[in-house]
């Protein structure tokens, strides 16, 4: 079990799990969640959201973290406005590995290793279910977007571009 798993079992949360085999070669981790997870679940690939590690401020200290359809890209002008930043990028592999606890590619929302100020994309509020990482390569959870939100104090805003 991953962080993400026993935290969403202690809160007692309805979820599910998905697995499938991770090829080591995929570098484009959100589109082979797309097209490996069960064709049985009719999901479009915006139902499928990756999970970004964002460095507020350009100072390796501060973080968020912003949550999107894999067939998206993130805005950062429109997240940095949202966080209240000058400037935001996306936090160094290694440094968004040693803060969440997870490799990336298997970076999930839930779990991480300490609680980051974090944002949903608005376009996950019209599905029932979306899928985020469940906390390594190959594992998905299906959750509600806004069981989901109410886990992270998160907001539905729009982020991506």
């Amino acid at each position: 079990m991953t962080p993400a798993i026993n935290l969403l079992k202690k809160l007692k949360i309805k979820f599910h799990i998905h697995q499938y085999e991770h090829d080591v070669y995929e570098t484009h981790y959100g589109q082979e969640a797309v097209s490996k997870l069960d064709p049985k679940l009719n999901i479009v690939p915006g139902q499928v959201f990756k999970t970004l590690i964002l460095n507020l401020n350009d100072d390796n200290k501060t973080f968020a973290v912003c949550v999107l359809p894999v067939n998206c890209h993130l805005d950062l002008k429109k997240a940095a406005k949202t966080l209240n930043c000058k400037k935001i990028e996306l936090a160094d592999p290694n440094v968004a590995t040693k803060i969440t606890g997870y490799l990336v590619g298997g970076i999930s929302p839930l779990g991480q290793k300490k609680h980051l100020p974090t944002l949903i994309d608005l376009t996950a509020q019209q599905f029932s279910m979306i899928f985020v990482s469940g906390g390594r390569r190959g594992l998905e959870i299906e959750i509600s977007p806004q069981d989901l939100a109410n886990i992270l104090n998160a907001h539905f805003v729009e982020i991506t571009a």
